[in-house]
């Protein structure tokens, strides 16, 4: 494996499936790296397409850990109540911006002033914002207390969970493939009328195939309409937001089912 080393975080170029490579990352391998293992590897970073790739999002790191070392960040004594639970670690960005680990989850918390200059339409009325989608906003509003890669990630994933704000604010138009919720609202709208999967296992009784359960438009629910497929396993592919079934050529399946909520009110 192509492998390298940016303080005390390792990364590794790792093989795939057909031909295919993805980046993995560790943190503080003590020995050779000549010697590092697969198995030293535990955080999972995303495709690469060859080895420029990689060598790209080493880089790419490398400037983000000196970046995040200029902005002098430091950890302080902490006993706040998250709503994520009890603080465990909390990382001071500036005077009001504060960044809470708990044992479960975590985010940031802005104090009222800091909360104040966020956009209305981004904006948690109690400051906090937890660190899978909405700690972007934080970055969004503040940032010169964030790195280049921080800042770029930031953009990227406002435009995928929050396009209507971002929208709103930049009075720019996000176009087809630039945000993934407004590319999900539009499959589910050119689709709503199609059977799509929601929930698919391995056939145990049709060696080969993929049995499906399928809904209207992917709707899910009490007294949603629910149908069975057989897909070929070697066609059955998810996608960004789903299977669609095609009706002249998956047909519908009423016999034994993999599923054990289907067993028992399926025909023999």
């Amino acid at each position: 494996m192509l492998v390298a080393l940016v303080g005390d975080n390792a990364y590794a170029m790792a093989p795939a499936r057909e031909g295919r490579h993805y980046l993995v990352t560790g943190w503080r391998i003590t020995r050779p790296m000549p010697e590092w293992a697969r198995s030293d590897f535990y955080g999972h970073g995303g495709d690469l397409a060859d080895e420029a790739a990689f060598r790209a999002k080493v880089l790419e790191q490398a400037e983000h850990q000196r970046e995040r070392l200029a902005l002098a960040r430091r950890d302080i004594p902490s006993t706040v109540y998250t709503p994520w639970g009890p603080s465990q670690l909390t990382t001071l960005f500036a005077e009001g911006v504060t960044c809470h680990s708990t044992a479960g989850h975590g985010g940031f918390h802005l104090s009222p002033e800091r909360n104040a200059k966020v956009h209305p339409a981004l904006r948690a009325t109690d400051g906090y914002y937890e660190e899978d989608e909405c700690w972007a906003i934080v970055a969004f509003t503040f940032p010169h207390l964030f790195t280049s890669f921080e800042r770029r990630s930031a953009e990227q994933t406002i435009k995928d969970s929050f396009p209507d704000a971002w929208e709103l604010i930049t009075g720019n138009r996000l176009e087809p493939g630039e945000s993934r919720t407004k590319d999900e609202r539009e499959f589910h709208r050119r689709h709503a009328d199609d059977w799509i999967v929601v929930s698919a296992i391995t056939s145990e009784q049709h060696k080969g195939f993929v049995e499906c359960i399928a809904t209207p438009g992917g709707k899910r629910g009490a007294g949603t309409e629910e149908r069975r497929f057989l897909v070929p396993a070697a066609e059955y592919d998810v996608g960004r937001f789903g299977f669609i079934i095609d009706p002249d050529h998956h047909a519908v399946y009423a016999g034994p089912s993999s599923f054990v909520s289907w067993q028992g009110r399926c025909s023999p």
